[in-house]
This record gives structure tokens, C-alpha cells and sequence, in this order.
């Protein structure tokens, strides 16, 4: 008698149908109809019926040549720029400080814990946070000025271009470098103590231990760490939007997320013409994603699966000519 072979794979399928429905409704079906919507003429509150433009790429020939568009894509780059440099070099130092055998520092847990705390904190609650701070005509940062004498009168800082964008890049700064921290300690705690002690016996000091063993074998989280940086940095709309006021002077810290909000919703409802600059930017994330993919990639471990293929194909071929002389 021949037992049946009890099959569970049934049931996995089963207990994934909910979150496949949840997707497909709430996730796939939005981003399906939102790249359609940019080949369209749909505009206004309330209307249902729109109709595929003769030109279907219109409204992204319409979003590209629009100057407020590219300022904001431009100041979007700009933001991430100078929030994510500072972010990934603070945060390297930081992990590689927790992870070290040479200085252990007492209290770990509470530091790691201060340090993610901002990213916990709700973004509303961090713009409400600077706004006060950055008050004017009264602030806590106009009072520090007016103490040390710096000003002769409130400074409206958000008035100032590079103050507003530089608030909003350290705003960001401050509330991600915490997680990318814990981020990196993940990926160095994952690495084999064996290289560490190894490298320790032949003499090899901290910097070095830390540049030729944790620095390439990071290389995946790095990865993961930049690409996911990239969609939020070029994603940023809560911290521009909630804290300074219509952009701020010649839409400084206008975003491209902003501007597609702007489009959308205030006032304008040109549902159309958000969808296409919400595509165009999604085509960009895609290639800055692959661009940091080919350029962090193992030249070394490249090189070698080439070869490996090659040796394979010569192989096959070697076998096919064995088997005609055979035949």
C-alpha cells in the first residue's frame, strides 16, 4: 500500500490569499490606475469620465518643460544630497564605535535607543518641533541670536533660501542616520568574528581591520541602505510640506513629491498631470536604483561568474562534440 504524501504547500497558498487581495485593491490596482491616468485628460473633483489624449506622452512633455518642475526636482537632489552624506558617514562611524572589540562602550542599548528615537517621532510633530524653533519674530534661536548680539533685530529664517533648505536637509538627517546606524550594526554583527581576530593576530590595526574587512563585506547592506535612501530622499514631502510655508522664497525646499501634491490637490486638480510627474519620477528612481546597483557591484565576483559561464559553455560544447562522434 502506498502512503499519500501529505501537502501543506495548499495551505501557505490559503493564508496568502488576504494579503494578496489587500495588494492587488489597495497597491497594485492605485499604481495601474495612476499610469493611466498620466495618457489622459482626467482633471477636476468629482469627474469620472476622461479620455486617452491623441498625444499620449503630452502630459509628460507638458511636466518636463515646466520650469517649476525641474526646480523642484532640482532641490529634491540637492535635500537628499546634503542630508544623506552627513547621514551614512555619522552613522558608519557610530556603527563601527558599537561594534568595536577594542573599545567597549558601556550603556550601548541606551545609546542606540537615543540615537533611533527621531525616527519614531511623528513628522508633524518634528516640523511643529522647528517651527518653534526657528520662530519668528520670537524664537528660541532668535533669542540665542539676540543674546550673543549676532542680529539686530528677529531674523525670519525660513525668508532665507539656503537656511530654509538646510533646516529641512538636517531635519532629515537627524531623523533617518539612527536607523541606517542600526542598519550597519545588523549587517557588521552579521560578519564572522574569525576575520576580526585573524586580522588582529597578523598586527592589522582598527582603520585597517575596519577598510578591508567591514567596508567590502558591507557591501550588500550599503547597497540597501543607498537604494532605499534614494526612493525616500527623492520621496521627501511631510518635512517640506508642514514646515515651511508655500515652499519658501523662489520655491526653495519645493520637492518633486510636493509639486505633485500641488498638481493634484491645491487647486489645480490636474490629476493628469500628477500621475504623469508621479511616473516620470518613478522611472527615475528606477534608474538611479540601477545605476547604484552596477556601481556597487563585486568587479571581482563579475569577473569570476563570466568566466564561470564561459567554462560552462565550453563544456557543453565539448560534450555535444563527444556525443556526435559517439553517434
Amino acid at each position: 500500500m502506498k502512503r499519500k504524501k501529505l501537502s501543506y504547500a495548499k495551505y501557505g497558498y490559503i493564508f496568502s490569499i488576504p494579503f494578496v487581495i489587500a495588494f492587488c485593491l489597495f497597491t497594485l490596482y492605485p499604481v495601474i490606475f495612476t499610469v493611466l491616468l498620466g495618457f489622459t485628460d482626467f482633471k477636476g473633483i468629482g469627474a469620472v469620465n476622461f479620455h486617452f489624449l491623441e498625444n499620449p506622452l503630452q502630459n509628460f512633455q507638458t511636466i518636463i518643460n515646466t520650469p517649476t518642475f525641474r526646480t523642484a526636482l532640482g532641490n529634491t537632489f540637492l535635500m537628499w544630497g546634503m542630508n544623506f552624506i552627513p547621514q551614512i558617514l555619522l552613522a558608519l562611524v557610530l556603527a563601527a564605535w558599537f561594534s568595536g572589540t577594542l573599545f567597549k562602550v558601556k550603556g550601548q542599548g541606551f545609546f542606540k535607543v537615543v540615537f533611533y528615537m527621531p525616527n519614531i517621532i511623528t513628522a508633524a510633530t518634528v516640523a511643529i518641533l522647528f517651527g518653534a524653533l526657528f520662530g519668528y519674530p520670537m524664537g528660541p534661536m532668535n533669542d540665542l541670536f539676540a543674546s550673543l548680539h549676532l542680529s539686530d533685530g528677529p531674523i525670519e529664517f525660513f525668508r532665507n533660501k539656503w537656511i530654509a533648505r538646510g533646516v529641512v536637509a538636517f531635519i532629515q538627517f537627524w531623523m533617518w542616520y539612527g536607523y541606517t546606524m542600526i542598519v550597519l550594526i545588523s549587517g557588521i554583527l552579521g560578519m564572522s568574528p574569525e576575520w576580526f581576530e585573524a586580522a588582529e593576530i597578523d598586527g592589522a590595526s582598527g582603520w585597517q581591520k575596519f577598510f578591508y574587512i567591514t567596508m567590502p563585506n558591507l557591501r550588500t547592506i550599503l547597497i540597501y541602505t543607498l537604494v532605499t535612501s534614494l526612493i525616500g530622499g527623492l520621496q521627501m514631502f511631510d518635512i517640506p510640506q508642514l514646515l515651511v510655508t508655500k515652499s519658501g522664497p523662489n520655491n526653495a525646499t519645493l520637492t518633486a513629491s510636493v509639486f505633485i501634491y500641488n498638481q493634484a490637490f491645491s487647486g489645480s486638480y490636474l490629476y493628469n498631470r500628477a500621475s504623469a510627474a508621479s511616473v516620470i519620477m518613478f522611472l527615475i528612481i528606477c534608474v538611479l536604483s540601477a545605476v547604484v546597483f552596477f556601481l556597487m557591484q563585486d568587479r571581482y565576483e563579475v569577473r569570476e561568474r563570466k568566466q564561470l559561464k564561459k567554462v560552462a559553455k565550453e563544456l557543453k560544447k565539448k560534450r555535444k562534440l563527444e556525443e556526435r562522434g559517439m553517434a
